[in-house]
């Protein structure tokens, strides 16, 4: 656990690690260009929220949907990253509370945990998950829950989270499922390739803080250089602007793999394959820096066409964006 100010728990590589791609050969190895002036940096926003969706059936959310957000509704964390507490309340007096815990002695972090019971009554190494609202809970829980992103403060105090959870009020009930987040922005890598597209085999996947660790670089503000590494996979993302050009959010750029010809640069390789020619484009629509230069939010969409065919992968990137 990296302990400064505050324990931070996301998953995430800093741009000072980015050797842990670089070392499989995934990061693209393109020139950095000079650059005459800064892009525009925007600001993410945090997010704090709670929704559910319940099946028909279901004793707690008696098979209704919801959502719940602040600064319209309350939402609260207490407790540490043993055993953490949120409490939901609005103006209309429905209220939520989410319990999640650790096994006993451990304290949670990124990942997924299985075979959770119910908070309060949980038995020897078992995670503890109990979700109650609307006047209703369960006796006995069968559940699991994915903790994306935590952090705490000096004191042990959770002062951010994004999870989920699915929750049965009986082993074969019908289940409660839900997300809550305290402070939280996005994190997460996702890619649909089309039949046919070498790289993603037709396949689609999501990479979150549950399961995956994420890198970012950049030279400069033309260059960015995003990395994923999880679920059996290693992908690496390099994004630039044209040489001698900054990076522009909200600006669609049309790439090739190596920026020939006064194009862009997109460059993505899985698990030690990519391209020998590509061509495609991507969007970065949101984008800062940290007060060093170095990137510390992103948010983009691309588009890529490997050997000159038409089956694509498209893919979408947030990283605390």
């Amino acid at each position: 656990m990296l302990v400064r100010s505050r324990t931070r728990w996301r998953r995430i590589v800093s741009s000072a690690a980015t050797g842990l791609l670089a070392a499989t050969g995934l990061l693209g190895a393109v020139a950095a260009p000079a650059h005459a002036a800064p892009a525009a940096d925007t600001t993410p926003q945090a997010s704090t929220s709670y929704s559910y969706t319940s099946e028909r059936g279901d004793w707690v959310g008696r098979g209704e949907t919801g959502a719940y957000a602040a600064p319209a509704d309350t939402l609260k964390v207490t407790g540490t990253a043993e055993y953490l507490t949120v409490q939901v309340s609005t103006g209309a007096l429905r209220s939520w509370t989410i319990e999640l815990a650790a096994p006993k002695g451990e304290t949670l972090h990124p990942g997924v945990y299985r075979d959770a019971e119910r908070a309060g009554f949980r038995t020897g190494r078992a995670p503890g998950l109990d979700v109650s609202g609307l006047g209703r809970g369960c006796n006995e829980v069968y559940g699991q829950f994915a903790i994306d992103q935590i952090e705490t403060d000096a004191s042990g105090a959770v002062t951010l989270l994004d999870a989920s959870f699915t929750q049965r009020c009986q082993e074969a009930a019908p289940a409660l499922n839900g997300t809550v987040k305290i402070n939280a922005r996005p994190l997460s890598y996702g890619y649909t390739s089309d039949e046919g597209d070498p790289l993603g085999g037709g396949r689609s996947n999501v990479h979150t803080g549950s399961t995956s660790l994420f890198t970012i670089a950049g030279t400069g503000v033309g260059h960015i250089d995003f990395g994923v590494t999880g679920k059996r996979q290693y992908w690496s993302v390099t994004m630039a602007a044209p040489n001698g050009e900054a990076v522009e959010v909200g600006k669609t750029y049309q790439a090739t793999r190596l920026g020939m010809d006064g194009t862009a640069t997109l460059d993505i390789s899985v698990t030690g394959g990519g391209c020998n020619e590509s061509r495609g484009e991507f969007t970065v629509t949101e984008l800062s820096h940290d007060a060093a230069g170095g990137i510390d939010a992103l948010a983009a969409t691309f588009t890529q066409h490997c050997e000159g065919i038409e089956p694509a992968l498209h893919g979408t990137i947030h990283y605390l964006a």
